[in-house]
């Protein structure tokens, strides 16, 4: 059978979508976890406590289900391309007034705001993404859309390192939210050059006919919001209390500046973060998407003496990488595999809401280690709830169902 050719502008299409869902979702992260990096900096102007200021990063995650379900709606009813435009200036000026938050209230509703921008953004993206390219790419294209969120943390890590220095050390931690700025500009490469995705044209329905398909496919929804917890405990409760280990227990004791070396061994993980997500998106397409991601899970939980109970630098930073290679290497594979699971007139709204409900039923996991970690220490509080999450989530992955290589689109089409 002849290979279909495709033109060169529809070679660029594909290639603007998939950077374009990419950025989004990198600049997204970036925005999220510039606080993760400015925690304790943040608090101390405040004059907060650490589990107060881990509420902050709970907020957003909270609010993300309500922005999937503005942006997932418009996406399906006018596009993916306008959605998505919309959905990064909204989450960009929201950032900027975060850096001009007088007091810890206006702070905290400005991140519950900024939580409706991130939660919009993923869903809109990734159906853009992968609705534009063919089923045989899905695996490894997933794994690079996914680990937009990894290079986000990693610049944000290295915005720490190498610009907050620069600034006030007290106040300074502003100018890095006014920075979180910049992805407005990103909007204006999508107006430009993206286009919706044909599969969006072939199915589009009216909308008694998509109510009927959500309220049709509830059994799916549940199941899809039950995976998404268990994802959502297993990242986030490896990311966000994981500096505040570095620079509270583990780099005092080996006498190590924490500003440099919490960035630089968050920036490590985060590479081996991207190469885990592009490798089992890829094994995903040959061994299946269920099995890829039960493996990932099964070796991070091997790994967690290396990732918090050692002492030494060499091994702190291999087992930094070799985590988040295995728990972004399972991430990898979820924009493929929830999108594939998701009715074709819903995937602008159906994959994007249950992964925001996901976000927002673990959102209390880096609160509870925060509690946990202040009162016995971070390396246990980090330890005991992963073993946990992440037996669990070898459990939901592998009793679910699975549809690798679903044709995106009308079938004859």
């Amino acid at each position: 059978m002849a290979v279909p050719q495709i033109s060169p502008a529809e070679r660029a299409d594909r290639r603007n979508a998939v950077l374009s869902g990419f950025l989004g979702w990198t600049f997204d992260a970036f925005d999220f976890f510039i606080l993760v990096m400015l925690l304790d900096v943040v608090g101390k102007d405040f004059g907060r406590s650490r589990p107060d200021m881990a509420l902050t990063l709970s907020a957003s995650l909270f609010m993300r289900p309500l922005g999937a379900i503005i942006f997932g709606l418009m996406a399906d009813r006018l596009g993916r391309r306008l959605p998505l435009m919309l959905n990064i200036v909204f989450y960009s000026i929201i950032e900027v007034l975060s850096g001009l938050a007088p007091n810890y209230t206006v702070f905290l509703i400005l991140r519950l705001l900024y939580g409706i921008g991130m939660g919009g953004e993923w869903g809109v993206g990734a159906s853009l993404a992968l609705e534009s390219v063919p089923a045989k790419w899905r695996g490894i294209l997933s794994g690079l859309l996914q680990e937009g969120y990894a290079v986000g943390y990693m610049l944000a890590a290295a915005a720490y390192l190498f610009i907050y220095p620069h600034f006030d050390p007290v106040r300074g931690w502003r100018y890095m939210f006014f920075i979180g700025g910049l992805p407005a500009l990103l909007s204006l490469f999508i107006r430009a050059k993206v286009k919706d995705p044909e599969a969006w044209h072939q199915t589009r329905t009216d909308w008694a006919g998509y109510r009927g398909k959500i309220f049709s496919n509830w059994p799916r929804f549940l199941y899809l919001v039950a995976l998404m917890t268990a994802m959502g405990c297993l990242s986030h409760g490896t990311q966000d209390m994981y500096p505040t280990f570095l620079k509270k227990e583990l780099l005092p004791e080996l006498k190590l500046d924490p500003v440099k070396w919490s960035s630089l061994i968050t920036i490590f993980s985060m590479v081996g973060a991207v190469i885990g997500g592009i490798v089992m998106g890829r094994i995903s397409d040959h061994i299946g998407r269920r099995r890829a991601m039960v493996l990932s899970v099964i070796l991070a939980l091997c790994l967690i003496p290396l990732w918090v109970n050692v002492h030494t630098l060499p091994l702190v930073f291999m087992g930094a990488f070799l985590i988040q290679f295995m728990i972004q290497g399972a991430w990898g594979v979820i924009p493929a595999h929830i999108n594939e699971l998701s009715p074709g007139a819903l995937r602008g709204f159906f994959p994007g809401f249950a992964y925001q409900m996901g976000i927002l039923c673990s959102s209390g996991i880096g609160w509870i280690e925060s509690k946990v970690g202040e009162r016995l220490t971070y390396s246990h509080a980090l330890a005991y709830t992963m073993i946990v999450v992440m037996i669990v989530d070898a459990i939901v992955i592998w009793v679910g169902p699975e549809e690798k290589g679903i044709h995106f689109g009308k079938p004859n089409a």
